[in-house]
Parts: structure tokens; C-alpha cells; sequence
């Protein structure tokens, strides 16, 4: 059995309007079973549009314009999760793929009971009658620290942390391979994201799923992931080991990226912001799209869009790894540190 759980393969979303965006462009990615696969970027990146395009769960004016997403269930032949009809997504969410949302209190029913809630999930994926299903609810409670008698607590009557437990609780109910967390940490304090994060591993680590983490916080990824993916303008411009890209970024966004959060060991270092805002993707700028903000940009980065580039065990779209160009146009002395 192939160790890819989830490929991506060239996939472009845009925005219709009367001005197109393409917030996710050319992105190719594979997520393999057990690992935990962080996924990076400022706001507005295309991180959010991504997973929601891989999960069809996109609405209008969204839509997939190109790319595949092949997805190899455990003992199943592949499917291109792009061509599935909606009963057989039916059967992918909860049951293969689950997703925990930002917003724990949107992503839980404010009138309806927790327990209610699981029990829809079970009774409809797992068959079980509604006394077991409520059981089984307050299992699923119990494995990320909430008591189970709260199963007859509203959303409202939890805590922030607690509801986003709850979710994580709620993904986990069908026992799926892959679970995608889209900044699922964003809504609570320091001492409660710790928390969180410290159950969703020792949870991965216990049942042996795949997760892919989307957040903003390239520092955060460091600690729990085990590959990382850095995007910019609805492009991964780098992609590679989780310590060894942050110890040694190879972009200058991802450079970008580590330098403005404050170290979590070691001495304490003055902080560098990224100047400039991203680009309005209703009108990139030509060539690469970071070009505008890079210290390190040179002649062909303004003119033409940066392949993948294989450095080491790492793939960067960056200009400063062609050898050809970089001979011919000196960059930045800063480039090359």
C-alpha cells in the first residue's frame, strides 16, 4: 500500500467576478498517512481556500478551475475526490477526512445540544441507535479532557477551549485518516492553544491519523509538524522538513516569516516585520508575486514566475536557486546569507 494518503496535483481555484482571482494557483502536494503536513501564510495566502477546495466544501463564487485530488483509502483504490457525486462525498467526509474549523462556535449548532450533534454525526455514518450514540459522545468528550456528562451542554455553556476540544472531539467520531485543522488554535489564549495542541498530538499519535494544520504561525508549526508548506499569493513557494526549513529557510518569504516571531529557546532577538503588504491578487504583479516585498529580488524576478526548484531535499520557487539566472544578475548581497 502507497504511503500517500492525499495528493494534490496542480490545483487552481479562483474567485469569479468581474475581475478573477486566483487565490489558490498550480499547487501540488502530497500528505502522507500519519504524518502532520503544516501549511503557512499571511492572511489571505490561499491557505483556507485550498483545504476547502480539497474538502468541496467551496461555495460560489469559488470554484476549482484545474487539478486533481487523489485521495488512497486504506484498502480502497484511489478516487479523485474532484469527481466524487455528493453521496459518495457523503461517505469521504467524517468517515476518511474530517475538518476542524477556526471558529469553534460557528462550527458547533448554538440551540442544539452537544450530544445531539454527535448523535447526528454516528446515526448517519456509524448507524447507531441514539442511546448509544450519546454514549459514545461522551467517549469522544472524554478523549480531549472534557467530562462526559457535559454531552447535555449547550455550545454556550463551554468554555472557548472547550468548544474547540469539542470540534476536534466531533472530527474524531467517524475514526478518519485525515483530519484537517484550519486554524483551529486562533480563538484562545497562549496556555489554551498549548493545551489543545499537546491532546491533538498525543490523540494522532494514539489512533494514527493524518493531519494537515493550517495556520499563520510558522513558529507553532516547528513543534508539532512534521513537513511544511509555505504559501504566498495562492503559490507554495517552499516546501520541506519542518526544522530544518525553519532553521534554514531557503525563500526569502519564509525567511520573512520566521524572523517576525519571537524565538520560543535561545537568546532573544530583535524582530523583523515583512515590509509592504500582499499583493491585490485582482492584479498580480508580474513575475514573482513577492517581488514587490523581497530585499533579495533581481531582474528575472520581475519578469517571470519562478519555477519549483529542487535544493536539497527541499523544493523552492525562487529565482536565486537558478544558477543560470543568478550567475547572469547579481542579487542582493543579503540574498545569499
Amino acid at each position: 500500500m502507497t504511503t500517500d494518503l492525499l495528493q494534490i496535483k496542480g490545483l487552481s481555484v479562483e474567485y469569479d467576478g468581474d475581475r478573477p482571482v486566483r487565490a489558490v494557483d498550480n499547487v501540488s502536494l502530497t500528505v502522507r498517512r500519519g504524518e502532520i503536513l503544516g501549511i503557512a501564510g499571511e492572511s489571505g495566502s490561499g491557505k483556507s481556500t485550498l483545504v476547502t477546495a480539497v474538502t468541496r466544501l467551496d461555495r460560489p463564487p469559488a470554484r476549482v478551475i484545474s487539478g486533481n485530488v487523489l485521495y488512497q483509502a486504506e484498502g480502497r483504490e484511489q478516487v479523485d475526490v474532484l469527481a466524487l457525486s455528493r453521496a459518495e462525498m457523503r461517505v469521504l467526509r467524517w468517515e476518511h477526512v474530517a475538518v476542524v474549523f477556526q471558529s469553534a462556535m460557528n462550527a458547533l449548532n448554538p440551540v442544539m445540544r452537544l450530544g445531539t450533534q454527535f448523535a447526528d454525526v454516528l446515526k448517519e455514518h456509524r448507524r447507531l441507535r441514539r442511546a448509544e450514540a450519546w454514549l459514545r459522545a461522551g467517549e469522544l468528550l472524554e478523549l480531549v479532557g472534557i467530562p462526559a456528562d457535559r454531552v447535555r451542554s449547550y455550545p454556550h455553556e463551554l468554555s472557548g477551549g472547550m468548544r474547540q476540544r469539542a470540534t476536534i472531539a466531533l472530527a474524531l467520531a467517524c475514526e478518519p485518516e485525515l483530519i484537517i485543522m484550519d486554524e483551529p488554535t486562533t480563538a484562545v489564549d497562549v496556555v489554551m492553544q498549548r493545551q489543545i495542541l499537546r491532546r491533538a498530538i498525543n490523540l494522532k499519535r494514539q489512533l494514527g491519523f493524518a493531519v494537515v494544520f493550517v495556520t499563520h504561525d510558522l513558529s507553532l508549526l516547528v513543534e508539532i509538524a512534521d513537513r511544511i508548506a509555505i504559501m504566498y499569493a495562492g503559490r507554495v513557494v517552499e516546501l520541506g522538513g519542518a526544522r530544518d526549513l525553519y532553521r534554514d529557510p531557503q525563500h526569502p518569504y519564509t525567511r520573512g516569516l520566521r524572523d517576525a516571531f519571537p524565538p520560543l529557546h535561545g537568546k532573544r532577538r530583535t524582530l523583523q516585520g515583512i515590509g509592504g503588504s500582499p499583493p491585490d491578487l485582482r492584479r498580480p504583479p508580474v513575475g514573482c508575486a513577492f517581488h514587490p516585498r523581497c530585499h533579495a529580488a533581481f531582474t528575472p524576478c520581475r519578469e517571470h514566475q519562478p519555477p519549483k526548484i529542487p535544493v536539497g531535499d527541499r523544493e523552492v520557487a525562487c529565482w536565486l536557486h537558478d544558477i543560470s539566472k543568478a550567475q547572469v544578475h547579481e542579487p542582493h548581497p543579503e540574498a545569499v546569507q
